[in-house]
């Protein structure tokens, strides 16, 4: 789970719950650091989970962004990243005109409980936590290639102190097949 605190947004269709969009510090407590923002002017974007649903992913993040910044008036940046593992690229923030500025560090990853899982769900060394395995060593591991990281200023002073970082958009290299999320763990979410 996201570290708190977190701001959901619920989405419905026809009177019908069919998700959320979840906003949060993010996994680095210094994730406004390079952008020159305390942890109060920015957030990441953490999470988009829909069941099926005919309202296309983009409108339904503008909506929650919408409601976030009403709520939250003084964050000036969403960050989010999309996982290639899981094979996305980016596609809904790059019709929400983010800025695609590159991938994020490459990391370790532990294959437990089923699934590949970053360094810090198997350590348990982000923000104080206990050691969740006991031996993370001994488990199977691989480097992530980093996702992609995609950034959304939300005052214009903010959008011209990051234009610089704008790289050009990253293609979605293959179509995703049922198989293939099946294949990567994918956990249902709709990122890109």
């Amino acid at each position: 789970m996201p570290m708190p605190p977190l701001v959901k947004v619920g989405v419905w269709e026809r009177g019908k719950f069919i998700g959320c969009v979840l906003f949060a510090r993010g996994a680095s407590p210094h994730l406004g650091r390079p952008y020159g923002l305390t942890p109060f002017e920015v957030c990441e974007l953490v999470r988009i989970a829909l069941t099926k649903h005919e309202t296309p992913v983009s409108r339904i993040v503008a909506i929650a962004i919408k409601f976030l910044r009403k709520n939250s008036p003084n964050l000036r940046l969403i960050v989010s990243f999309a996982d290639t593992r899981q094979g996305h690229h980016g596609g809904i923030y790059q019709a929400g005109n983010w800025i695609y500025a590159g991938r994020s560090a490459v990391c370790r990853e532990f294959y437990h409980e089923g699934r590949w899982k970053h360094n810090r769900e198997v350590s348990g060394g982000a923000f104080g936590g206990s050691r969740r395995v006991a031996d993370p060593s001994k488990l199977p591991q691989r480097k992530s290639e980093g996702k992609y990281r995609y950034l959304l200023p939300l005052d214009k002073d903010m959008r011209l102190r990051l234009e610089h970082l704008a790289l050009p958009y990253p293609k979605r290299s293959e179509p995703i097949t049922r198989d293939k999320q099946a294949m990567a763990g994918s956990t249902g979410t709709a990122e890109g």
